[in-house]
């Protein structure tokens, strides 16, 4: 049985700094960084790690690798490869693709060969707290190394953005996919759905200078920085997916409508946002039904405006307390991906966005995560982000699209959303 070493390390360090120390060290090849509330985690180097892709859970610890063959419960399975892990207190760190939600239904057949979840727990985790620095690792010279690192000096950075043009590449084409979206919706064949575009980004990116720029510009609920196995990515997401406490309380953000600051009317007497909104709450409520004892679900936010970097949204929380033989990866499978990046019905709105949209979402509208050994979890939303995969950078937003959507303002509407990220570019 292995175990963590600990250290803290007293002071007052600032977050983005530290996290700079951090991932310029050489110390780390793989890494997540993940802001929740006042605090920052960092996750480097996997001690051991678990991917999911459509052949099952493959778990890997100690170089060699064992796979758990595809169930119709894989985050449970999931769960069961983290609880036969040989390290006690662990904490995990990973993320879910959009199109883990197609496997979660059952829907094999629209995803690829890549990966759909990974999820790592790390050989050394830091946490930056308001009274100094907890480090923990499982190799105890690392504490000392980590030490010495984050007192040091850092030398300034020149971040200068170059931001990118995000009207100009494919916008008739996007244009033409809302209006079939809306076709679909006024036949019947679903409620709501949320449509995406990409932008690429033509010059290499400086991701984590971007992630600095960017998080210096935002409000988010969560932010997240992750270089994992080929996939880099840096975001700054407006709402959580799930959040599960260790006592069992469960909560979901729902976050729908659009506007950047000033717009009229306001969200909140704007009737198509509001039915949007009002429609979201509700299937919230109603997934929450399933995993939660029923008397403890309820509304316990509705209808506030939420500042987004960008643009503001009409936000909301509901809660419940989890049933008898439920756990936290229980409700990530039942809420994810987030209907907000998604549509109504979910397994409907699965199935035109794989047909309209111009390839796979990846990681956009799924989910950057923490989660531990007690029984927690914490999964933000992933929007307003930049993503690095096999040579290409580039940005993704979508709209919700509704009965009577225009082509042309649901298209502003990803410009408007694109513009929490777009801006803070910095090239490499």
């Amino acid at each position: 049985m292995f175990r963590y070493h600990e250290i803290t390390v007293p002071g007052h360090y600032l977050p983005l700094e530290l996290v700079d120390k951090l991932i310029g060290s050489s110390l780390f090849d793989e890494y997540v960084v993940y802001e929740s509330a006042a605090q920052w985690l960092f996750a480097g180097n996997a001690f051991a790690q678990v991917i999911v892709d459509r052949s099952g859970v493959h778990t890997t610890l100690g170089g060699e690798t064992t796979l758990r063959a595809w169930r119709s419960t894989p985050m449970r399975q999931v769960a069961e490869a983290l609880a036969d892990l040989p390290l006690d207190g662990w904490n995990a760190y990973g993320w879910a693709a959009f199109e883990f939600g197609h496997a979660l239904t059952g829907r094999l057949d629209l995803v690829g060969d890549q990966p759909l979840l990974q999820v790592i727990v790390p050989r050394t985790e830091i946490r930056r707290t308001a009274s100094g620095v907890v480090i923990r690792a499982v190799d105890e010279e690392v504490l000392d190394q980590v030490r010495h690192l984050i007192s040091a000096p850092v030398p300034a950075r020149p971040r200068t953005p170059s931001p990118v043009d995000v009207r100009s590449d494919g916008a008739e084409e996007y244009k033409q996919r809302v209006a079939a979206a809306v076709r679909d919706i006024n036949a019947g064949l679903l409620r709501r759905m949320i449509l995406s575009r990409s932008v690429p980004i033509h010059f290499p990116v400086d991701l984590p200078a971007t992630y600095a720029v960017g998080r210096s510009r935002n409000t988010p609920e969560r932010s997240f920085l992750l270089r994992l196995a080929g996939l880099q990515a840096a975001g700054f997401s407006p709402e959580t997916v799930v959040e599960v406490d260790s006592a069992g309380t469960v909560s979901t953000q729902p976050l729908i409508g659009t506007r950047t600051p000033g717009n009229s009317p306001a969200l909140e007497s704007d009737p198509r946002e509001v039915f949007e909104y009002a429609s979201s709450v509700k299937l919230a409520v109603d997934e929450l039904l399933t995993i939660c004892e029923p008397a403890s679900v309820h509304v316990t936010e509705f209808m506030t405006v939420k500042n987004r970097g960008s643009v503001q949204h009409l936000g909301g929380r509901v809660s419940g307390r989890l049933s008898r033989g439920q756990t936290a990866w229980d409700t990530f499978a039942v809420l994810f991906p987030a209907v907000a990046a998604s549509g109504i019905p979910k397994a409907r709105a699965y199935e035109r966005i794989s047909a309209l949209e111009d390839g796979p979402r990846d990681l956009y509208a799924g989910a950057v995560f923490t989660a531990s050994q007690a029984g927690t979890i914490d999964a933000a939303l992933v929007l307003r982000a930049i993503y690095q995969r096999d040579g290409r950078t580039w940005l993704r937003a979508g709209a919700g699209i509704v009965g009577d959507s225009t082509p042309d303002r649901e298209f502003e509407e990803t410009c408007e959303k694109l513009a929490s990220v777009a801006p803070y570019i910095v090239a490499r």
